[in-house]
């Protein structure tokens, strides 16, 4: 038997596509979002808004590595972002005087229907899912 590599899909291919499409709407979210905070309330709430611009930028790059399959440079944003709803979400429920005003990732995205909590782990295991794996 001759062996062969088996190459699953990509990620901007298929099911792949939702999921770049989902980033880039939380992409645009969250960068509208942080642009209008920051441009007319940054004094009120800086530390809330400076994470959702922060949100925005690791959306932005999950989006862009996810769409043109750049798989190393996803799993480190996909898992900055992760990292950053389950800190972020704990703290905003711990400590709520240190955000007076939600970011995308407050509550663990419960502003956004708890996706933010949900989408790094489909991410994370679409990614697992379709990397190239040698058949036996």
């Amino acid at each position: 038997m001759a062996e062969a590599t088996e190459d699953r899909p990509g990620t901007a291919q298929g099911p792949g596509r939702v999921l770049v499409a989902v980033y880039g709407v939380f992409a645009l979210a969250a960068g509208a979002r942080a642009a209008v905070q920051l441009s007319t309330r940054f004094a009120e709430a800086p530390v809330a808004y400076l994470l959702s611009a922060l949100a925005a930028v690791v959306y932005v790059v999950a989006t862009v590595a996810l769409a043109r399959g750049g798989r190393r440079v996803a799993l480190v944003a996909i898992t900055v972002e992760l990292v950053g709803v389950l800190v972020v979400g704990t703290l905003s429920l711990a400590d709520r005087a240190a955000f007076p005003d939600e970011t995308v990732w407050s509550a663990y995205g419960r502003g956004y229907l708890f996706i933010p909590l949900v989408l790094p782990v489909v991410g994370l295991f679409y990614l697992r899912r379709t990397g190239r794996v040698p058949s036996r």
